[in-house]
C-alpha cells in the first residue's frame, strides 16, 4: 500500500524555500550595508565573538548568496537542497546570534525564522520526495 504524499508538507516545503530566499536577500542587504558602510549600526564592544563589522559583512554576504542558492534549489524539487538548507539555516542562526550586539531585535527574528524553515524541512521530507 502506497502513502499518498501530504499537501501540508508541500505547502511547508514550500514556505521553507521562499523563506530562506527572502532571508538571503535580507542577509546581503545587511553585509552589503556592514561592508559598504560601518556606521550604519551600532558599535558594541566586549560580547563573545569580536569581529569587526566589515567582517561580519562578509559573512552576511556569503550566507546570504547561499541561502538563495538553497532555496531556489528547494523550489525546483533537489533533496540535496533541502539537506544543505537546514545545515545553511543553522549557520544563519548561529551567525545571527552572534550578531545580536549590532543589531538585536533583526537578529533575533532572523533566528526564528531559521527555526521555523530547519523544522519544515526536517518534518516533512519524506512527503515532499513522494510529490516530485
Amino acid at each position: 500500500m502506497s502513502r499518498q504524499p501530504s499537501g501540508a508538507a508541500a505547502g511547508w516545503s514550500l514556505f521553507a524555500a521562499i523563506i530562506l530566499t527572502i532571508v538571503g536577500l535580507f542577509q546581503i542587504i545587511t553585509g552589503t550595508s556592514a561592508i559598504l558602510k560601518d556606521n550604519v549600526f551600532v558599535i558594541t564592544n566586549d560580547y563573545v565573538v569580536n569581529i569587526n563589522l566589515t567582517q561580519w559583512g562578509w559573512i552576511h554576504l556569503v550566507l546570504g548568496i547561499l541561502l538563495v542558492l538553497v532555496g531556489l534549489g528547494i523550489l525546483s524539487g533537489n533533496v540535496a537542497a533541502r539537506t544543505i538548507g537546514v545545515i545553511i539555516a543553522a549557520m544563519s542562526a548561529i551567525a545571527n546570534f552572534a550578531f545580536i550586539p549590532w543589531q538585536p531585535l533583526w537578529s533575533i527574528v532572523i533566528i526564528a525564522i531559521d527555526v521555523a524553515v530547519i523544522w519544515a524541512l526536517t518534518a516533512h521530507g519524506r512527503d515532499v520526495e513522494m510529490l516530485n
